[in-house]
């Protein structure tokens, strides 16, 4: 949870949010792209999803 909140707070942009919704959706795209896009080396060099999946079939 500290790396994603770390990661998140480097990588996006909130100062220019007018709204909560806003920020709530900036935050809901950044999870999608964390979890679904971003590819991490302790997880073997995969996404959070695809390191699930291998778990979940191995």
């Amino acid at each position: 949870m500290e790396s994603f909140f770390g990661h998140l707070k480097d990588d996006v942009y909130f100062l220019d949010c007018q709204t909560n919704d806003e920020v709530r959706a900036r935050v809901a795209d950044y999870m999608a792209y964390y979890n679904s896009e971003r590819y991490q080396w302790t997880l073997k060099q995969m996404t959070p999803d695809e390191y699930r999946s291998h778990l979940l079939t191995a």
